[in-house]
């Protein structure tokens, strides 16, 4: 399965956790925990593919990456 990258942060508008999957747009989801969060948009990811295979379209490539130095160094060292 392609990996792709996923926000997790807090909605005070919401009250909740929310993930995101910024690649395959809209595919997000809410918990009461960040493990919640990421457990619930793990589902929404996978219904998002079925529906496009389905639908005869192709999984994107992922392309969202965060901007993180931190992040931007382990990218590069595992290069």
């Amino acid at each position: 399965m392609i990996e792709y990258h996923i926000n997790i942060f807090w909605s005070e508008a919401d009250g909740s956790w929310v993930a995101d999957v910024p690649d395959l747009f809209p595919c997000s989801a809410f918990g009461e925990t960040p493990e919640g969060a990421l457990a619930e948009v793990m589902v929404a990811k996978a219904a998002w593919l079925e529906s496009a295979e389905a639908r005869g379209v192709p999984a994107p490539t992922p392309r969202y990456r965060p901007h993180s130095p931190a992040v931007a160094r382990q990218g590069h060292a595992a290069g």
